[in-house]
């Protein structure tokens, strides 16, 4: 049960009236999931997205800051983790692994095993336009909501939370060999085919300047393998490369 002895407020309860597609209130989702929280209203922020800001000005603060914190919680929890749980891998191997295991695209899939998308507090046109289902916007509030259990209950329950989701995707990486860098695992079945090397195209940047989101495009003689997306154009490539593995069968 979610701590705290507030009850819902007006901006809870008016949530489902103003965003139809919300399924569950921000105490439902963490009832549901095993989140204690002590501080209610940490949790909704960390929920907000600053497309909600705009059109609810009741609404205090969005989730941007949480997710800066969450980022950087992240990134210890994860190095951690693995530093321990393979005493015997080398360092090069263990950066792999972490970049593997936080990537945009992989924690916006830990997002959707928990059904985030079903409770944010998104704008209307957000919400209208796919941002339940958005990667990028996904990968944001995962890590709000770990910047958000930092703050309220400390690192041990973000490592808590966290274990289950890297122990599992740590076995699937191994198995699939997925850790390794994507581009150059693309590069080298396109030069055994024969092919001119892969060019990576830009699509779109979009997002304000301090979380600008590249959609990027790849192609083999001019037609398009895979496209992906990321919050540098690096991250970006190697989503789209992987994007590309998985299309021609070499990737899971």
């Amino acid at each position: 049960m979610v701590g705290g002895l507030r009850s819902r407020s007006s901006w809870e309860e008016g949530l489902k009236n103003q965003i139809n597609e919300v399924l569950e209130t921000p105490r439902d989702f963490a009832d549901r999931v095993g989140l204690e929280f002590t501080d209610w209203f940490l949790l909704s922020r960390a929920l907000t997205h600053r497309s909600y800001l705009n059109e609810h000005p009741e609404a205090l603060e969005d989730n941007e800051r949480l997710e800066f914190l969450g980022d950087a919680v992240l990134d210890f929890v994860v190095g951690a983790w693995l530093y321990n749980r393979y005493p015997e891998m080398p360092e090069g191997d263990l950066t792999r692994m972490r970049s593997a295991l936080v990537y945009t695209e992989q924690l916006a899939a830990y997002a959707l095993e928990l059904g985030l998308g079903n409770v944010l507090f998104l704008g209307k046109g957000e919400s209208r336009s796919g941002g339940r289902t958005r990667a990028a916007l996904l990968c944001d509030t995962f890590e709000a909501l770990i910047g958000a259990l930092f703050l309220d209950s400390g690192i041990e329950a973000v490592q808590q939370f966290m274990g289950s989701f890297l122990e599992k995707t740590a076995i699937d990486i191994l198995k699939n060999h997925s850790a390794e860098d994507p581009k150059s695992r693309l590069q080298e079945w396109v030069q055994s085919q024969g092919n001119a090397s892969p060019q990576y195209v830009v699509r779109d940047i979009c997002g304000p300047d301090h979380s600008r989101v590249f959609q990027v495009e790849v192609e083999v003689n001019g037609k398009v393998y895979g496209s992906g997306e990321g919050r540098s154009k690096q991250a970006a490539t190697k989503d789209a490369a992987r994007a590309a593995l998985i299309q021609l069968g070499l990737d899971e």
